[in-house]
């Protein structure tokens, strides 16, 4: 964690943090509500100990500064290969949590984990950047890193198959909704948000790195299949029980327990 946290103030890392969540709301106006549904089936499966919690593709620790915040003796981790979000999640957790860079496209990204054993595994928007093929693997993977009764909750872009028509409109909704807050500067869009990394003196360097693993033209994939999807392959690779935790609209988060 150290190579991430040297750089930058904690003061920074908060302004940030605090940058990058108005960002995301933006985009997912009911973020808090997904997290708190995820750390309420945390509480729920560890039964009042401190929880040994994963924050996978977790950028800038989102999830693993929620779970200290409702659970101060939590060991938390948070893997991501974002040279940016990386820098900043180190500087805000500093001590209280592991740092961890790695590629969840390679299947060895298990190695690179300080131990397994995780009561559970959280992520929030963010493996719909990978295939179908490597997020099904994945699901299997992440099973065996878990404590046997731990849980993963992912919580992603994944529409009711039952309600397409209903989906398109909801979307479209929220885009024009999203669309006026970026044109009254309610909000930072995505890619202002990335501007201004560039332009910051502490970050630049770490953008500079991020160019090279995510090279414009192939970072924009996006696979954003129904939640019935993600049940199917939970089963597939090994779950005991597979569903649906929590549903916004468009978006759900799916839970699988070991």
């Amino acid at each position: 964690m150290t190579a991430y946290s040297e750089t930058m103030r904690s003061e920074t890392a908060r302004v940030w943090q605090e940058s990058w969540d108005r960002q995301q709301e933006g985009f997912i106006p009911d973020r808090e509500e997904r997290f708190a549904a995820m750390l309420t089936a945390v509480a729920a499966v560890t039964d009042g100990e401190p929880p040994k919690l994963l924050d996978l593709a977790g950028g800038t620790g989102t999830i693993a500064l929620r779970t200290l915040a409702r659970f101060p003796a939590a060991r938390v981790t948070v893997l991501d290969q974002d040279p940016v979000l990386l820098a900043i999640a180190g500087a805000s957790l500093r001590d209280r949590g592991t740092i961890v860079d790695a590629d969840l496209g390679d299947e060895s990204w298990r190695a690179k984990l300080p131990a397994e054993g995780f009561d559970a595994v959280l992520t929030a928007t963010a493996l719909h950047w990978l295939p179908a093929e490597r997020v099904a693997a994945l699901y299997a993977e992440i099973r065996e890193v878990l404590r046997p009764g731990g849980i993963f909750v992912n919580a992603d872009h994944m529409p009711e198959e039952s309600l397409p028509g209903l989906s398109e409109r909801l979307r479209t909704h929220g885009r024009k909704v999203r669309e006026a807050r970026y044109a009254a500067g309610a909000v930072t869009s995505w890619p202002d948000w990335w501007q201004r990394v560039a332009a910051d003196e502490t970050l630049a360097p770490r953008m500079a790195e991020r160019d090279l693993i995510y090279p414009h033209s192939t970072h924009h994939h996006e696979w954003t299949p129904p939640a019935v999807w993600h049940i199917d392959a939970l089963r597939a690779g090994g779950f005991t029980e597979a569903g649906v935790l929590w549903r916004g609209g468009t978006d759900a988060a799916v839970i699988g327990v070991r």
